[in-house]
């Protein structure tokens, strides 16, 4: 199987799948020797969502899911980091882990007041509580693994909010 020399993804034809480069362009040196091989270093830059490696060495799809890992806190911690805050990928995911724990943390206080006001009737919250719990557990593993994977999973309202953000 070949591999593109642009971007190191596995290729079947004469176009990269991963960056659409054509592979053919990839020509000898002057000297006739074969062409220079992409070493260990970070790859370069490609159109077609494979990961990228930062000025750090880190590539976006670990950094765009460890702004999940404590949410709102590496969140803005990757919006603060230089390498970081320019990259609109890492900005997208660092934005939507913002946005969605600040909606949660807001639906937690809201459940919290009514369940304080209706006080014998917050008896019938626990079912709310548990899904609420269970359900943000699960989106945060799914966020978790799709980011880690390469895919960008944009939530229904935070992350439109979250591409705004990002590419401004």
């Amino acid at each position: 199987m070949a591999f593109c020399p642009h971007c190191g993804a596995q290729v079947a034809g004469a176009f990269c799948g991963s960056c659409g480069k054509p592979i053919g362009d990839a020509a000898p040196s002057v000297g006739g020797g074969p062409a220079p091989s992409a070493g260990p270093g970070p790859a370069p830059s490609a159109a077609g969502g494979a990961p990228t490696a930062s000025a750090a060495g880190m590539t976006d799809n670990v950094a765009g899911a460890l702004c999940y890992v404590l949410g709102l806190l590496t969140g803005v911690v990757f919006l603060v980091l230089e390498p970081y805050n320019r990259n609109p990928v890492v900005r997208f995911h660092a934005f939507q882990s913002i946005f969605l724990h600040v909606a949660l943390i807001a639906v937690w206080i809201l459940l919290t007041v009514l369940g304080a006001a209706l006080s014998i009737l917050s008896l019938l919250l626990i079912p709310v509580w548990i899904l609420l719990g269970f359900g943000s557990f699960v989106l945060w593993i799914m966020l978790l693994i799709k980011t880690f994977n390469g895919s960008k999973m944009v939530l229904p309202i935070v992350g439109p909010l979250a591409e705004k953000q990002a590419a401004g």
